[in-house]
């Protein structure tokens, strides 16, 4: 008997993600909506943050991965005068300063300082991984351990006055992985004093905006293709398409790919049938297969 053919939704949803939901409630939530348990998402929202969470469906979970180092946007608010444990609103207070009234002309000096390549530690409460165990389940249990430096860009790190003179709003453009919350913390320590973040929200992953986003229940499911658009689609011919559906490794001159990849194949109707990656000697081959061979005739069937 040969392989089922997967037959369920496959595609994509920008969910715009409430307050107090979890990245994980998200998408245990969505597989109810989409009526799969093939559901994934992309950039780890934390639960306070709200705005866009991507998520893959179906097949389309297997090009998560392809989304990792798009960069992102995001606004919020940064609040001087005392730190927290988390170096969000949501955490426990654990220090306070005596500051002046911000200077905003000082505060965008010194967001420039923050501003291109730099090193951030990452906080300790936070999703990443350390030795196998999340940071935020150490924190849970009072464990703080020291942290290396992870390179990061901000591309943006713009401020605006607020009505209250020890609040900024900020905007941020960053690489994936920047942490809003500890640029916050840096920028109040770097103003003499301390800062934590308020009421973050991502706009943008990739060109995937704010203004595309639905919640939950109202969200559309999208075509696969749109979901890797910003790596550059290639469009293939029939007789490559039908190698493609195989997984067959073939040169990259076939279809005109230069570069580093990763590189989305669709075919004539704007379906995404692969993601290929460079290999050797000139050729590329499959990461990911989304499109099922074609099926076999009556005399392929015979002859099997």
């Amino acid at each position: 008997m040969g392989k089922k053919r997967d037959t369920g939704p496959t595609g994509f949803a920008i969910v715009d993600k409430p307050r107090g939901w979890t990245s994980h409630d998200v998408v245990a939530k969505a597989r109810g909506v989409f009526k799969t348990r093939k559901v994934g998402h992309s950039g780890t929202l934390d639960p306070d943050a709200t705005g866009v969470l991507l998520l893959g469906v179906g097949k389309a979970t297997r090009v998560l991965r392809f989304l990792d180092g798009v960069p992102k946007a995001y606004t919020g608010e940064i609040r001087f005068g005392s730190e927290t444990d988390s170096l969000d609103s949501t955490g426990v207070v654990t220090t306070t300063h005596e500051m002046d009234p911000i200077d905003i002309e000082a505060a965008r000096a010194a967001a420039s300082a923050l501003t291109g390549a730099i090193d951030q530690i990452p906080p300790m409460v936070s999703a990443k991984k350390v030795d196998g165990k999340r940071l935020h389940e150490l924190a849970r249990e009072g464990i703080e351990i020291e942290r290396k430096a992870v390179p990061v860009t901000v591309y943006r790190f713009d401020l605006e006055a607020t009505d209250d003179p020890m609040t900024l709003r900020c905007t941020v453009e960053c690489s994936a992985g920047t942490y809003i919350r500890s640029l916050a913390a840096d920028l109040g320590t770097a103003l003499g004093g301390g800062a934590h973040l308020h009421g973050l929200r991502r706009t943008a992953i990739g060109s995937f905006t704010d203004d595309m986003a639905a919640p939950l229940e109202t969200v559309e499911l999208r075509p696969a293709a749109e979901f890797v658009a910003d790596l550059g689609l290639i469009e293939v011919a029939d007789d490559v398409a039908t190698d493609v559906r195989y997984g067959r490794v073939f040169p990259a001159a076939r279809i005109g790919a230069t570069g580093d990849g990763p590189y989305p194949l669709v075919d004539s109707v704007g379906e995404l049938l692969a993601v290929y990656e460079p290999h050797k000697s000139g050729t590329i081959k499959p990461a990911v297969v989304l499109a099922e061979p074609p099926p076999k005739t009556v005399s392929e069937k015979d002859q099997s």
